[in-house]
């Protein structure tokens, strides 16, 4: 390979294993392959309907009541404004609620659909969005949209803070039977293994776990690529080690540690 097709294509021969949901897979496996990468895609999480909508409807049809709504994952968004849909109910409501969202692609899902963003924290994690809140949240009346089992941060601080919290699962992550077979192919065959497996939330690395089952294959060799501090610190939780970290805890901060992770082992 000639230095400048290295150059364009600094990810050349580098197999890298992508676990996001199916349906939002395209966007980190698009930008590898443009920088040469091979992707095996084998999703380790899959978003299901939530087993009844009634907390969340009740929530959305009472939103002239809460002076905050929080979505914290582009999962969530699509999930609400489903329900909106579904519901007819005018989103008037929702336009005239001040609007907290965790990172720029939950903001982005949000402005696309007309709703105006007032806070996206520095760092895209739970802690951020109650240290951006909690001074002028006293009183306040709290709407938190998000998956079934999540982290209990935002609503244990901002009740403490003293605001009004209420929490509705939008949607819930399961584990893809399907897809534990292919993962333990992918690692037993030397000439398909991955270089280096995505993590883009805690929810991958356990059920990145659980489809490995009890006796996981062997992943020398392969690095841990992680998103943000949660999930890295969930991938120590599991046993696994964090070898590559995002600064930025975004798709793009992702890609930019793996460039730089491999520029740097090939010095």
């Amino acid at each position: 390979m000639s230095k400048k097709t290295k150059a364009a294509k600094p990810l050349a021969q580098i197999r890298i294993l992508v676990g996001r949901a199916r349906h939002q897979a395209g966007a980190l496996s698009t930008e590898l392959r443009k920088l040469g990468a091979t992707v095996i895609e084998i999703p380790f999480i899959e978003i299901h309907k939530p087993k009844s909508f009634k907390p969340l409807d009740a929530a959305l049809e009472t939103l002239t009541t809460y002076d905050w709504l929080i979505l914290t994952s582009v999962n969530g968004v699509e999930a609400m404004w489903n329900r909106v849909e579904k519901l007819r109910l005018a989103t008037k409501d929702l336009r005239d609620l001040r609007i907290a969202a965790i990172g720029p692609a939950t903001k982005k899902a949000l402005t696309q659909r007309g709703l105006h963003v007032d806070i996206v924290p520095k760092e895209y994690v739970a802690e951020s969005v109650v240290r951006s809140l909690k001074k002028n949240i006293k009183g306040k009346r709290v709407l938190l949209v998000r998956a079934r089992v999540a982290r209990d941060v935002i609503p244990r601080e901002l009740r403490k803070a003293g605001a009004h919290v209420d929490v509705v699962e939008a949607y819930e992550t399961v584990v893809p039977r399907s897809s534990r077979a292919r993962l333990r192919a992918a690692l037993k065959n030397q000439n398909k293994r991955p270089h280096v497996v995505t993590f883009t939330s805690s929810s991958t690395v356990k059920n990145f776990v659980q489809l490995l089952g009890p006796r996981r294959a062997n992943l020398d060799g392969i690095r841990m690529a992680s998103i943000g501090p949660v999930t890295s610190a969930t991938l120590r939780e599991q046993g696994l080690p964090v070898d590559i970290k995002a600064k930025e805890f975004t798709i793009p901060g992702l890609i930019d540690a793996i460039l730089l992770n491999l520029a740097a082992r090939n010095k």
